[in-house]
């Protein structure tokens, strides 16, 4: 009946453990009854969990990204600790097997369920209102992609109390996550969820291409389109090309599980490199996937906050356009260390190389645009202040390793993880932490706390530096990566810094809370700061701060490259005269939730073979597909006298343009 769950399973001896699923269990409890108190399960289901707005689609994304980032960063704390301690095979207070099962959701959690929902998320929010759209092209689709997220990250957290997550690492590790060697939950539960998030994710790759290129505002061309924009274009294009590559790998790998094939393994025709390919021919992508979106919120921000048009423009389009391109060229440097021809070291040495050429482009073009500008040093410009620092360091790192002789002496040392967090962090965190900052008024029409927000940015740049310098002197050292216990006590006080500095991110990340929570008992002051809070110049500040549903009462008509800028600096306040028609807008939907539910069922029975229930909840998944796809009254309408009456209440973006 339960396959091979039985209640071993359940990890009853490991306190840790039990300690970690009583807190979420009690968490999710309060949650619950004070929803059940306030009477609020009707509002959220019909406001919010079924609903197709794109706007709330991209806030529910940050809101699991928050909720995975604490997951995700609890066992940062976890690993850094165990190390810090661990300076004999005895050391520390995390049996081997455990650390390995966090270290490998660590990984996960950290790219697949905090960096993707959270750029997703602003996708969501600001490329609509930044192209003149209503919506997304298909904001059903967008709803399922989601819930699909959401799926694979149930899987993740039921991991953590019932069965175990995968020992192989967030990368997976051939042949070691065979069934022959890892027969247990552990595997599989890494692999469902990868594969459903995977899936979610190439289909939100799908309707943002489509988005962009079909549904920009009349007279907005290709080099008018913001620069974040373009970044998720770019960024969207990756998705499709890349994700299919994962998913067939998983593929693979699931038929080696599940029917006894071999195409990761050394014998019977497998080849266990073949694994390491297709990974990183995704896995690379990746990094840029993530980071590409982050650049397009640093444009926004500097341009915002120097009071100044984009230095070099064109040049930022031009350089995000050949990062996309190269980053298909590059996927080997992961394993330099395996046995490659030099002709191939070469090739892929210098590919790598390549890379920061356009990457450093788009870092002085930012410096150009803050030189002689009026710099306002607000919370998203710390941020990316922050951004600019770290970020170079990390991208030098990366140089040297690009040259393949260095890149075997410090590959396998924690040198490697030292400069993937040195990218990551301050690249994509940092980027999306600007982002949250500065769009938040366009979300909720009202602004964050300033002084917290401050505070949070300085204490997570400072915990980064501390946590992840020593690391680098580490690798020198000699210090392998992936250790749970160390036999050389030299290394041990740089791992207690590192642990230091994993405490230090800890409050930055409480300040986070703080802020949010002050913001929102402040946030009758902050009224006022609906509209252009930021002095804004693209054209989602075209919009009311939040956007009505329909988000443009009639779609504008771009004329130039900063559309709303030009506006306000004619003394207008629309391009277009307001003749207003009937708009039409999907329902909401319970296809959406429904589905979430029934892929994480699906997954769930998968892991622990329970085929009964793996079949009942695939065959509901497909009649729903059906349903919803055979369904044509999905519109409601807003009569063109609604439309106006509404327009007549809203506040209109207000706009100074800096002196």
């Amino acid at each position: 009946m339960l396959g091979r769950l039985r209640l071993s399973d359940i990890p009853y001896d490991n306190p840790i453990i039990m300690i970690a699923v009583g807190s979420a269990t009690l968490v999710g409890l309060v949650i619950i009854i004070l929803i059940t108190y306030y009477r609020k399960w009707s509002y959220l289901w019909n406001e919010w969990l079924t609903s197709l707005d794109h706007k709330k689609i991209g806030i529910m994304y940050i809101i699991l990204a928050q909720v995975m980032l604490l997951r995700g960063f609890a066992d940062a704390v976890l690993m850094r600790s165990q190390q810090a301690l661990a300076a004999s095979s005895s050391g520390g207070f995390l049996p081997p097997d455990h650390y390995d099962q966090i270290f490998g959701s660590h990984g996960t959690i950290m790219i697949v369920f905090v960096a993707m929902p959270f750029l997703v998320g602003l996708m969501n929010i600001v490329v609509p209102q930044q192209i003149g759209a209503r919506d997304v092209a298909f904001p059903l689709l967008n709803s399922i992609s989601l819930w699909l997220t959401v799926a694979a990250a149930g899987l993740i957290m039921i991991s953590l109390g019932v069965g175990k997550f995968t020992p192989t690492g967030w990368s997976g590790l051939a042949p070691l996550f065979e069934k022959t060697y890892n027969p247990g939950s552990g595997v599989d539960y890494w692999l469902w969820a990868f594969q459903i998030a995977g899936i979610g994710s190439t289909l939100t790759g799908i309707n943002f291409m489509v988005t962009i290129i079909k549904l920009r505002a009349p007279g907005m061309k290709f080099m008018r389109l913001p620069l974040f924009t373009w970044t998720t274009l770019t960024t969207n294009v990756l998705m499709v090309f890349s994700f299919p590559v994962i998913t067939g790998a998983m593929l693979l790998l699931t038929m080696d599980r599940y029917l006894g094939m071999h195409f990761f393994t050394n014998t019977m025709g497998g080849n266990m490199m073949f694994w390491n390919n297709l990974f990183w021919m995704w896995g690379h992508p990746e990094v840029y996937i993530v980071v590409l979106p982050s650049f397009g919120v640093f444009s926004e921000v500097v341009a915002t906050f120097s009071g100044k048009r984009l230095f070099g423009y064109k040049s930022l389009v031009y350089a995000t356009v050949a990062i996309m391109i190269l980053s298909f060229t590059v996927w080997l440097h992961h394993f330099f260390t395996m046995g490659n021809t030099a002709d191939v070291n070469a090739f892929f040495g210098i590919t790598t190389m390549l890379i920061a050429i356009p990457t450093g482009v788009k870092v002085y073009d930012w410096l150009f645009t803050m030189y002689r500008g009026r710099i306002r040093l607000t919370t998203p410009m710390y941020w990316t202040l922050g951004f600019f620092i770290a970020f170079v360091f990390g991208g030098m790192s990366g140089v040297l390793m690009a040259i393949p002789p260095a890149d075997y002496v410090v590959h396998n040392s924690l040198f490697l993880v030292a400069h993937f967090h040195n990218v990551l962090i301050p690249g994509a965190l940092f980027g999306y932490f600007a982002g949250f900052n500065y769009w938040f008024p366009k979300a909720f029409g009202f602004r964050l706390n300033e002084k917290w927000g401050k505070r949070s940015f300085w204490f997570w740049l400072i915990g980064f530096v501390v946590a992840f310098a020593p690391l680098y002197i580490l690798g020198f050292m000699g210090m392998p990566r992936r250790l749970e216990s160390y036999p050389n006590p030299e290394w041990q006080p740089y791992l207690i810094i590192a642990a230091v500095g994993a405490f230090i991110v800890a409050l930055g990340i409480l300040f986070m809370g703080i802020q949010l929570y002050v913001s929102i008992r402040e946030r009758n002051k902050n009224r006022d700061l609906t509209g252009d809070p930021w002095n804004g110049r693209t054209l989602e500040w075209a919009t009311s701060s939040p956007p009505a549903s329909y988000n443009f009462a009639v779609i504008p008509h771009v004329d130039d490259l900063d559309a709303f800028w030009v506006m306000k600096s004619k003394k207008t306040t629309d391009n277009q005269q307001e003749k207003y028609t009937d708009i039409k807008l999907p329902k909401n939907t319970a296809f959406g939730p429904v589905t979430g539910i029934l892929v994480l069922a699906f997954g769930f029975a998968m892991v622990w073979y329970i085929w009964w229930l793996a079949i009942i909840s695939i065959l509901a998944v497909i009649t729903m597909i059906i349903i919803s796809s055979a369904n044509d009254d999905d519109e409601y309408t807003i009569p063109a006298a609604e439309v106006q009456r509404i327009e007549s209440e809203r506040v209109k973006p207000t706009f100074k343009i800096p002196e």
